[in-house]
């Protein structure tokens, strides 16, 4: 009886020996898996994140790109209307020299299409009358402010189609 009880006894250890030999290399087995596969992840999360890295830099690239054509076209734009509205601004004032010198004088002219009554103008003009298609001489000091008043409009445009083209070559491109 003794016998038999250490050869089950040797049964029963080998069994428990060959069980934990079994785990213990299932359990390697399932390490060596799981590693591969959580080196497997890293692999793939960082070609990932070097795709989504050089896509960030191809937009930041291309960003900085149009924001330097635009400054481009902005300064082009510029350049432009300014020296358009000096060109035009000096003529003003050529003319402005010219008519304060006495050498030009400024002279507006007009039609007359109704009479103040509301009535159209007869076609016979009396002789008190200036007719139609007159014009009148300003003096020197109200060609001033005729010139002054054109200045501004001058400027005025200036701004405007300055504004117009960076809308139509800058905000719209």
């Amino acid at each position: 009886m003794k016998e038999t009880l250490i050869k089950w006894a040797v049964i029963a250890f080998a069994a428990l020996l060959c069980m934990a030999l079994g785990f213990g290399i299932a359990w390697k087995w399932q390490a060596n898996s799981y590693t591969a596969q959580l080196d497997t992840q890293k692999s793939n999360f960082q070609a990932d994140l070097t795709k989504i890295a050089a896509a960030a830099a191809e937009q930041a690239r291309t960003a900085v790109e149009h924001q330097q054509q635009a400054e481009q076209a902005l300064a082009d734009l510029d350049a432009k209307s300014s020296k358009e509205k000096a060109d035009a601004l000096a003529q003003n004032d050529a003319l402005r020299a010219a008519v304060a010198a006495g050498t030009r004088r400024l002279r507006i002219a007009g039609t007359c299409t109704s009479h103040p009554s509301g009535s159209d103008v007869p076609q016979t003009a009396d002789s008190a009358s200036l007719g139609d298609g007159s014009s009148i001489e300003l003096d020197p000091a109200s060609g001033q402010h005729v010139l002054d008043i054109r200045a501004g409009a001058i400027s005025d445009q200036a701004k405007l189609k300055a504004l117009q083209a960076y809308v139509t070559n800058v905000c719209l491109k």
